[in-house]
């Protein structure tokens, strides 16, 4: 008797241990679904860029010197041709005193001359040297008129000091930028777009713009030019983007942009990951059923689907191409 009863408690034991077997493996591998929705989507390129003002402009030197004088005007409103600073001088004012007066000299000469060959004291030729040499003169202090003056820096036009980088006493040279001057509004994004997706990009197009400094929301834009030769070292084409007038953005702001080059509402859609190829998998009474489906739009996340399934079919995501038609599974979460 306790042989059978022990006979019995083993069977029931390896009945149970088949049927978790079965339940676990029998019935094939665990997939998740999801249904087909309806839905916006769309195609975008994405592209980086910073955010400057439409019209502006840089004030560099000429030449490398010691800043001498410096205006205290960064975010005041100047006018073109404004003194903003200027370099140390002292060296061309000097040359510029010296040429000034051999220039005198040579006047009093050129006149002396020319009183001497009106008595016939002296010769023509002697009074066309002294005025070459007059005229000589006269340009060597334009120049030199011209080096002092480009030792001052002015604004190059009408508009706000955006920033100003250097201090009193500072020496600066011909690659270092001492102002940024231009117009706070209105404002634009100057972005690089790879060449491989330029194709796709035209003007008026709408943008959305992300900054970390706005958490995940989108800012509007437009794209209003493209240049018309790219770089063929990064391979890339320079994109100006049009910012509205009530942007929070700030001039420098660095962006990520999305440009939408084409846009399909009320659609099918379904995750990106669901579709492998151009296949989907549909689950039915446990089983995978092959669904070849055309889809259109592709978008970050979402793809739309264009033909091979409806609203509502459960298909599986992620897909995986080891899957075959007819297969058992077992949906995640359910019975």
């Amino acid at each position: 008797m306790v042989r059978w009863t022990r006979a019995l408690v083993l069977g029931t034991v390896a009945a149970a241990v088949a049927a978790g077997v079965w339940l676990r493996f029998g019935r094939g591998p665990e997939v998740a679904t999801v249904r087909v929705t309806r839905g916006s989507v769309a195609e975008v390129v994405y592209a980086t860029g910073t955010v400057e003002p439409a019209r502006w402009a840089k004030v560099i030197p000429m030449q490398r010197k010691r800043l001498v004088e410096l205006c205290d005007c960064e975010g005041r409103q100047v006018v073109q041709g404004e003194v903003l600073a200027r370099q140390d001088d002292a060296e061309e004012r000097a040359n510029l005193t010296e040429l000034e007066a051999r220039r005198a000299f040579f006047e009093k000469e050129h006149t002396r001359l020319a009183g001497l060959l009106e008595r016939n004291a002296t010769s023509a030729t002697a009074v066309e040297t002294s005025e070459t040499a007059l005229k000589e003169s006269a340009a060597r202090i334009a120049a030199a008129r011209e080096r002092v003056d480009a030792l001052v820096l002015r604004a190059p036009m009408d508009g706000v000091v955006l920033r100003k980088d250097f201090e009193l006493g500072e020496i600066v040279g011909q690659n270092d930028v001492v102002f940024w001057v231009g117009q706070p509004k209105p404002l634009r994004v100057v972005a690089d777009v790879n060449e491989e997706d330029i194709p796709r990009v035209q003007p008026g197009m709408k943008v959305l713009l992300r900054n970390d400094g706005f958490g995940a929301r989108t800012l509007p834009a437009t794209v209003s030019f493209i240049t018309p030769k790219g770089d063929p070292s990064a391979k890339t084409f320079r994109v100006y983007l049009g910012l509205p007038d009530d942007t929070p953005l700030l001039i420098g702001m660095s962006v990520e942009a999305n440009i939408v080059s084409r846009e399909t509402q009320d659609a099918l859609l379904a995750p990106a990951e669901a579709i492998s190829g151009d296949v989907a998998w549909k689950v039915g009474e446990g089983r995978l059923s092959r669904a070849p489906v055309k889809v259109g739009i592709r978008g970050t996340r979402m793809v739309e689907i264009v033909d091979g399934l409806r609203e509502g079919d459960a298909i599986v995501s992620p897909a995986r191409p080891e899957y075959r038609d007819g297969e058992r599974v077992r949906v995640a979460g359910g019975p």
